[in-house]
């Protein structure tokens, strides 16, 4: 197979990677050689067949493979295009798997292919900064979508355009999840809508759009993104993106964001519709115990307690076994700790967006029921403990207060914006 998808590489040069982004399209996916496309989803359908330490042990070995024979020889822009691409999967398989530090290691690996693509360098620069964002280094996920705009102004190549595009973007993602709309909204080109752009670009800017209450741009594109991501899935080409910024990744993201605006517009049969959708692909792709699934569980709780409210019904059992659900998988802390059921800070636990708020809403399911409301006040006390949001409160998400807002779950990052 690798012999197989050497020779193909030869025949395709820098100039031909772009070869899609005249064609009129929601999305402009890059076009990449046929064999090496093969290699990269025979390593990942590898790894994603069991979840275990051994499939993903065997998707890596293929991905190595890749790096250590003849495709790579030479630093030529055709191979040094195929090293990125495999450097870009090879992060993928780490991430799913938690290994981020290993991930990131595989991103710099990406920016020494200096006669590389730049959209694969982008590429390598989006997942290294959706990385940090997960692991909440904010400041470290801003260095590295500044550094990806100075890399796209410095060289500016025939596309420079459209990758200056995507490259702010980037830092745009960045202040939303900052809480700063003002600067965001600096970042993100108005094209966007319309214009051939990557899906990361455009689900980050459908998600910019929402939180402006820009709900029927914000549905289009979201669309537009599902409808491109999958288009490209079929029809078998290498698709720039890795870590938690991958393609499977944006589809995930873009159907848990639509299902969430649906929700928001009180559309229920939709937002369930789409949100099932990306539960299904997260445990498809990550397995029923991997945090981005307890992301997805997090958003269908708080439809179903939208819904509630809105048809005035009740679904307790409903909301409270998915909350459960969701408490297992990101191993919510005991409601009582040594120290006097003091709760933990956001630092010392991860993905504390997403805890925040389903402990947040599993403490209103528990303290409705007379007979359970010290357990919802330590739950309470433990969602409060990690709400940082800056652009609004607790109650104001779960809609308590007055305020009109319309937040977004990134499920890429297992972020609130």
């Amino acid at each position: 197979m690798f012999r197989i998808a050497s020779k193909l590489s030869s025949r395709f040069s820098s100039r031909a990677l772009v070869s899609l982004t005249s064609k009129p399209s929601p999305i402009s996916f890059r076009s990449f050689n046929t064999g090496l496309a093969l290699d990269k989803r025979y390593a990942l359908r590898q790894a994603r067949s069991e979840k275990s330490v051994g499939s993903y042990g065997m998707g890596y070995l293929v991905l190595k493979h890749c790096l250590t024979t003849e495709l790579t020889e030479g630093n030529d822009p055709k191979h040094e295009n195929s090293k990125g691409i495999a450097l870009l999967a090879m992060s993928t398989l780490f991430c799913e798997r938690g290994d981020y530090v290993d991930a990131i290691e595989e991103l710099n690996g990406v920016q020494e292919l200096s006669n590389s693509y730049l959209g694969i360098r982008v590429a390598a620069f989006e997942a290294q900064a959706g990385l940090h964002l997960e692991l909440e280094q904010d400041d470290m996920a801003s260095e590295v979508a500044d550094k990806c705009i100075e890399l796209v102004e410095n060289e500016k190549t025939e596309d420079f355009e459209a990758l200056n595009v995507r490259a702010r973007a980037l830092k745009g993602l960045v202040e939303l999840v900052k809480g700063d709309i003002k600067s965001a909204e600096s970042f993100f080109d108005k094209s966007l809508r319309t214009k051939l752009c990557d899906g990361t670009a455009a689900l980050s800017y459908a998600e910019f759009q929402q939180t402006k209450q820009n709900y029927s741009m914000a549905k289009e594109i979201y669309q537009n993104v599902i409808d491109g991501a999958s288009e490209h899935k079929e029809s078998g080409n290498v698709y720039l993106g890795g870590g938690n910024m991958n393609v499977e990744g944006l589809m995930m993201g873009a159907m848990c964001a639509l299902g969430q605006l649906e929700s928001h517009l009180g559309n229920f049969r939709n937002a369930e519709e789409h949100l099932t959708k990306a539960l299904n692909m997260a445990e498809q792709i990550y397995g029923e115990k991997h945090a981005k699934v307890g992301a997805v569980l997090t958003c269908i709780a708080l439809m179903y307690r939208r819904k509630a409210i809105d048809q005035q019904s009740s679904s307790l059992m409903v909301q409270e076994g998915l909350y459960r659900k969701v408490s297992e998988i990101l191993k919510f802390p005991p409601k009582e700790t040594e120290s006097e059921g003091a709760a933990p800070s956001a630092k010392t636990l991860k993905r504390s967006d997403i805890v925040a708020l389903a402990s947040g809403g599993y403490a209103e399911i528990l303290n409705v029921q007379g007979n359970r409301k010290s357990e919802g006040e330590k739950m309470k006390s433990l969602s409060d403990s990690l709400w940082k949001n800056r652009r609004m409160s607790l109650d104001d998400f779960l809609g308590n207060t007055e305020a009109n807002v319309c937040p977004v779950i990134d499920a890429r990052i297992s972020r609130l914006l």
